[in-house]
């Protein structure tokens, strides 16, 4: 495990841009997320010439079927010969060696490894499109500041995948906010409520050896993934605390996991958190993943003269909008954002490569650590049924997987299942100081 002390070799400063115009990247974490990166950052013309010339992943069929989608929907910007194709957990290495400083490596791996990769990137010199969560707990937390602090002080160039950020209508709506127009704001509230995605329940499947099985199925469990609240639950968090232009202090929450057979994955159904800003407003959030149950996916924001929608069904278009009163009363509606709105996805990538291109200042990484964190403290609240104070989830001890940057497919997995094949779930107010 890397120490911050350990960070001072990796501050020299170098070159961005690469060398030429055309900027090469390497996708490290061929899933959908990784793949719709390069989709992202290949599809808008002001980007200037990009080349994928390597990509790393530990599932195979992953790997290849990325490779065969990119390549046939972008023939000349992908350049990825079989010997540049790697697998296994030193693949991020290998592929990362196959770029030059100032070119990009894309991390879309669960973020357990965010740090591991980082670390890596760093000090070959290398700027870095992450997917967020950037961390899942205090200690990846405190080691990414750390981390952070030496990516700026060698200047490079950092994008984080919290594209609610870059998105057109929400920075509309966060200047009109800040110039009064739904006056000051008394309460906030959030809502990702839906049926299970991804990878939220799990069934055992001894067909896979337990790390691949587990991340595999990485929302799944806390270690991988901080599961399924911090996996989905991050955007409409940030986008509040967007909006408001501070950063919660506490969390108090509550959550509940209804009976579900064999399934063994260490989620809660639904969760409820109340934070806490420094001046005593509250953001409540609302998270459910239930078959046949009421859905929802937004974010308000309630001043004293009106209504803000921060969000409406999904991520984009936002559907940003103000209502005279608190009420959603479309004849009192007193601003809206036009239909028209590029993509937050797309838009990231532009900032990031005129950073790059341009060697303008450009690094998400603190605050894409510090909504992790804010994440994981009301995931903390509800694990342990108390209330965690930013302190509090910042200082914890309990790093959920600490060999993580040692990691094989074969070795022992972070979370071990017990003597009934079941692994450890929340029990709050049982067990307090720790989620698991």
């Amino acid at each position: 495990m890397t120490q911050p002390s350990a960070l001072t070799s990796l501050n020299a400063p170098v070159v961005h841009g690469a060398q030429g115009n055309t900027i090469q990247i390497a996708l490290i974490g061929c899933g959908g997320r990784g793949s719709g990166a390069v989709v992202d950052a290949l599809s808008s013309p002001e980007n200037g010439p990009l080349t994928l010339v390597a990509m790393a992943d530990i599932f195979p069929n992953r790997l290849a079927s990325s490779h065969a989608a990119l390549s046939g929907k972008f023939p000349g910007a992908i350049a990825v010969p079989e010997d540049q194709r790697f697998l296994g957990f030193d693949g991020y290495r290998k592929a990362m060696d196959c770029l030059r400083p100032g070119d990009i490596a894309i991390f879309a791996t669960p973020p357990a490894f965010r740090w591991v990769h980082f670390e890596y990137a760093i000090s070959k010199g290398l700027n870095v499109f992450m997917e967020k969560p950037v961390t899942v707990d205090g200690p990846t937390t405190r080691r990414m500041f750390a981390l952070a602090d030496a990516s700026v002080k060698k200047n490079l160039k950092v994008g984080v995948g919290l594209m609610c950020r870059h998105c057109d209508a929400r920075r509309e709506l966060q200047r009109r906010v800040r110039d009064g127009q739904i006056g000051e704001i008394v309460s906030m509230r959030a809502y990702r409520m839906q049926r299970p995605g991804g990878n939220v329940f799990v069934k055992p499947d001894p067909s896979m050896p337990e790390v691949m099985f587990q991340l595999r199925r990485f929302h799944a469990f806390l270690w991988a993934s901080g599961g399924v609240f911090s996996d989905y639950n991050i955007h409409n968090i940030d986008e509040c605390c967007m909006i408001k232009d501070a950063w919660p202090v506490k969390a108090h929450a509550v959550g509940a996991r209804h009976d579900r057979g064999d399934h063994v994955d260490q989620n809660l159904d639904v969760y409820s958190v109340e934070y806490t800003f420094p001046d005593g407003t509250t953001l409540h959030f609302d998270g459910r993943n239930l078959e046949n149950a009421y859905g929802e996916f937004a974010s308000y924001a309630h001043g004293t003269k009106g209504l803000a929608v921060i969000s409406t069904n999904r991520h984009t278009p936002a559907r940003c909008r103000i209502y005279d009163g608190q009420g959603l009363d479309d004849t009192r509606l007193a601003w809206a954002y036009p239909p028209e709105e590029r993509s937050p996805y797309r838009v990231e990538w532009i900032y990031l490569i005129d950073a790059i291109r341009n060697d303008r200042p450009w690094n998400e990484v603190r605050r894409g650590a510090q909504v992790s964190l804010i994440t994981s403290m009301g995931r903390m609240a509800a694990h342990t049924g108390r209330i965690v104070t930013y302190d509090d989830i910042l200082n914890s001890p309990h790093e959920f997987a600490p060999g993580v940057d040692v990691l094989t497919a074969e070795g022992p997995a972070p979370l071990l299942a017990g003597p009934d094949g079941r692994y450890p779930v929340p029990n709050p107010g049982l067990v307090t100081e720790r989620e698991y």
